[in-house]
């Protein structure tokens, strides 16, 4: 049966997605690229479904290169269903890249499966790919979302949308 093509998956809208937003495991294969150097590397990541936004990949830390990331200065946002994020940047032998990730070492209940693990700012890396696919990032820099042809818009982060 090699012969047979599948049609691709048809795309998610954001607009399907619940507030307060849903936390789900994805089997998709992530790989993030800066300056030459593998980053991360998994298929184990959880993904967070959040009306009008693309999904935000969280990636387990034992599937980062942690030798490259380090705890940021930058204090800690807080996000109503989440709870206090940390920042992490990017120390490469060359530059340090700020804040680059983020994460929640005391996740809010129903949140607690994100201990330990890191979402990635894809304007902030070289490049990012779902299954093979690299990433366009959610327009802003507040949001977090990675855009592929698996998720339609509109995406909320442009300018104008804030108050969606």
């Amino acid at each position: 049966m090699d012969h047979v093509k599948h049609a691709p998956d048809p795309a998610e809208s954001v607009w399907d997605y619940p507030r307060p937003p849903r936390l789900e495991q994805s089997p998709r294969h992530l790989k993030i690229v800066h300056q030459g150097l593998s980053i991360a590397d998994t298929t184990r990541s959880l993904r967070i479904l959040e009306t009008s936004h693309p999904p935000v990949y969280y990636i387990p830390q034992s599937d980062i290169a942690m030798q490259y990331v380090k705890a940021s200065s930058r204090r800690g946002s807080f996000c109503e269903f989440k709870g206090v994020a940390s920042y992490w940047s990017l120390q490469l032998p060359d530059a340090l890249v700020a804040d680059v990730a983020w994460s929640y070492a005391r996740p809010s209940p129903g949140y607690s499966a994100l201990k330990d693990y890191l979402a990635f700012y894809a304007s902030r890396m070289d490049a990012c790919f779902v299954d093979g696919e690299q990433v366009v990032a959610q327009p802003g820099d507040f949001y977090g979302g990675w855009i592929t042809s698996h998720v339609k818009g509109p995406f909320k982060g442009a300018p104008g949308t804030l108050g969606w």
